[in-house]
């Protein structure tokens, strides 16, 4: 899960004791420059990396530390904090030099904002302008967006032919019983989710034709058609695996989430080089590349680091 989950066991209080950064261990892998990281720049750092707990993040975090590594940094993995908040106060306490971070998160979750802004790159202009102050710098972000949408099976994109939220509108004035939805609960009660989605596309679901579920579950019911729509993320390996096809978001309701390195301050101003080893394979992180990788954990049950390192290298990032 990705949004704005309430810090568990206390961890802004006691971020160390609470989070599990007292934990974590040195990243180990044998790499060396390819693309990134000659002349090692970053010889001589010693820099920590962290991450919330999902598929996506794991995976990036152990992207981030793999190109520290091969630029020459000596690199501690604290990646997989429970909750969304834990990690951000981590890179903002200084416990953590940097993370991937989502600009929707930051826009709405932790600086308060309740619209989001819907040109990508002003959002996340905006996002980094309100971090300087909290003594954190995002670095350009990635065209990956994991945000949310309605996804169907092919079948019933056969049958009913909806490519867009407007479509799906449509289909449910038309024929109320057509449009069934499995939704996670959080995403039916908020304000960037289900009920703000049927407001801006006047869009009117019958609650009986609502189901909520776990979001594992969703995907494998949409597949089987047990729901005709289904809430996704848009990076969610499941969606190619299962061939799903997902709904065109035509009205750009939902918030802008692409993901960029959240790096704090006073790490980036002592290793400046954090920018240019980490830019150029942001740049490559798209929700096509997020979706193959995540796939690879997700259905076929590869260790995320691994598939981290695999893609590294088969970028030529790192050797």
């Amino acid at each position: 899960m990705r949004r704005t989950f309430p810090v568990l066991g206390g961890c802004l209080v006691v971020l160390a004791a609470g989070c599990g950064l007292t934990s974590g261990s040195p990243m180990v892998d044998d790499v060396k420059p390819g693309s990134v990281g000659r002349g090692l720049p970053l010889n001589g750092a010693d820099l920590t990396v962290t991450s919330k707990e999902f598929t996506e993040q794991l995976i990036l975090g152990a992207i981030m530390g793999i190109a520290f590594e091969a630029a020459g940094a000596h690199v501690l993995d604290r990646t997989g904090i429970q909750g969304s908040i834990g990690a951000r106060e981590a890179v903002k306490s200084g416990d953590a030099d940097g993370m991937y971070e989502y600009t929707g998160t930051a826009w709405i979750t932790y600086q308060g904002n309740s619209e989001p802004i819907a040109d990508p790159q002003e959002q996340w202009a905006a996002v980094r302008r309100a971090d300087l102050g909290n003594g954190l710098t995002w670095l350009p972000k990635a065209p990956l967006n994991n945000t949310y949408a309605l996804a169907m099976n092919r079948s019933g994109l056969r049958r009913y032919g909806t490519r867009t939220l407007s479509d799906v509108a449509a289909l449910a004035k038309k024929d109320p019983g057509a449009v069934t939805l499995c939704v996670e609960s959080e995403f039916a009660n908020r304000a960037d989710g289900l009920p703000g989605m049927e407001k801006a596309y006047g869009m009117s679901v019958p609650a009986g034709n609502i189901t909520q579920m776990d979001t594992g579950i969703i995907y494998t019911q949409v597949a089987k058609g047990s729901c005709r729509y289904g809430e996704v993320f848009t990076t969610d390996g499941r969606i190619r695996s299962m061939n799903l096809a997902v709904m065109r978001d035509d009205r750009t309701f939902f918030p802008n989430y692409n993901a960029a390195p959240e790096i704090n301050s006073r790490s980036l101003r002592k290793w400046p080089a954090i920018a240019e080893v980490l830019n150029p394979i942001t740049e490559r992180l798209d929700n096509t590349v997020a979706q193959e990788l995540n796939a690879k954990v997700d259905v076929a049950g590869e260790d995320p680091h691994d598939v981290a390192l695999d893609w590294m290298k088969a970028q030529g990032f790192v050797r």
